[in-house]
């Protein structure tokens, strides 16, 4: 049985929770969380940009400290799943590390390439696991999305347009998103997601081109990516940010284009995935996965049970993924590309 601690009861250490609850060989020993009322179960004010909110939790059985502290040095825990604010990240991590813990880290794996390489170090020092989760390379339209380009039932793959756009949270408290100190703004909390995937999907790019739209601060709220791949006659592009308005709170999709075919999927106008192919009726594909978060968290469960770093969670990858979106970042900024 794999013990598992979760740091950070928000939206995702929520979702994270109810993940567990399904997985064979994982069971959640302990919590931290410094609002009394979700020590007692109450999560009914937990809400994010999808999905339902909280409810009432049975945590009897369960570990709950309000001090972090206290659950980086509970002896009941073999995997530490970090659900804080990003900036908390790399100082919880090479702590928790430090004292025998393996980690999972919600995406991102850090705000700087300096803190993602720290967390690196720490986890070859101390012979821990540092896992990162970045959902997207298991959503089951976006996994299929993968299955098609490895398989290529419809040829090769000649462009790919991925879209995320979200309305901007008044949800969390004290403005915790429009604090990039804390978040990253859009570009790193949000975009990061499918700059992941376009890595996952496509091996990293050998340059990247952008445009934003910018606030008075500097912090892009939203912005539009060519990504380039020289040699392969392959066109791959994304939009990106929180500038939607209420009505349409969160959406995300893609526009893929192969030699025989095109497959759409958007999770507002087209929620399900559908193939359309030359002189031939639509056809609705079937994504294998039922869970994003369940076979995201089994497979950080079997990593600390096998003792086996999955390669599709590892820190690594997390730490490369952040450099291609800190480059996009500074190409909106720049107004001029970034080689990778």
């Amino acid at each position: 049985m794999v013990r598992v601690g979760i740091a950070g009861i928000g939206f995702m250490g929520k979702t994270h929770w109810d993940a567990y609850q399904q997985i064979e060989g994982a069971r959640v020993t302990a919590l931290s969380t410094r609002d009394p009322k979700k020590l007692a179960g109450d999560w009914t004010g937990i809400r994010g940009n999808f999905g339902g909110a909280g409810g009432i939790v049975d945590l009897s059985g369960v570990h709950c400290h309000s001090d972090l502290d206290a659950l980086l040095h509970d002896p009941d825990m073999d995997l530490l799943d970090i659900c804080l604010p990003s900036h908390m990240h790399r100082p919880v991590a090479e702590e928790a590390m430090s004292l025998g813990k393996h980690v999972l880290i919600e995406k991102p794996i850090a705000l700087t390439l300096e803190d993602a390489d720290a967390i690196l170090a720490a986890a070859e020092q101390t012979g821990r696991l540092a896992m990162v989760a970045q959902i997207l390379r298991f959503w089951p339209e976006f996994a299929l999305l993968k299955d098609l380009v490895d398989d290529r039932p419809y040829g090769a793959l000649r462009a790919v347009h991925f879209k995320r756009v979200i309305a901007r949270p008044d949800w969390g408290g004290d403005h915790w998103f429009d604090d990039p100190s804390k978040t990253g703004g859009p570009v790193i909390d949000l975009h990061i997601h499918d700059s992941d995937f376009i890595r996952y999907l496509l091996g990293d790019p050998a340059s990247v081109a952008c445009q934003g739209v910018t606030r008075e601060n500097g912090q892009i709220d939203y912005l539009a990516s060519e990504y380039a791949y020289p040699g392969r006659n392959l066109v791959v592009s994304s939009i990106s940010g929180a500038i939607a308005q209420k009505g349409r709170e969160f959406e995300h999709g893609y526009d893929a284009y192969f030699e025989r075919g095109m497959v759409v999927y958007n999770s507002t106008s087209q929620p399900e995935v559908q193939a359309v192919v030359a002189a031939g009726e639509p056809e609705t594909l079937t994504p294998v996965i039922a869970d994003a978060f369940v076979a995201q968290l089994e497979s950080a469960v079997k990593g600390v049970r096998d003792g086996v770093l999955p390669a599709v969670i590892s820190a690594e990858s997390g730490r490369a993924s952040l450099a291609l979106t800190l480059a996009e970042a500074e190409a909106c900024r720049s107004g001029r590309p970034v080689t990778l």
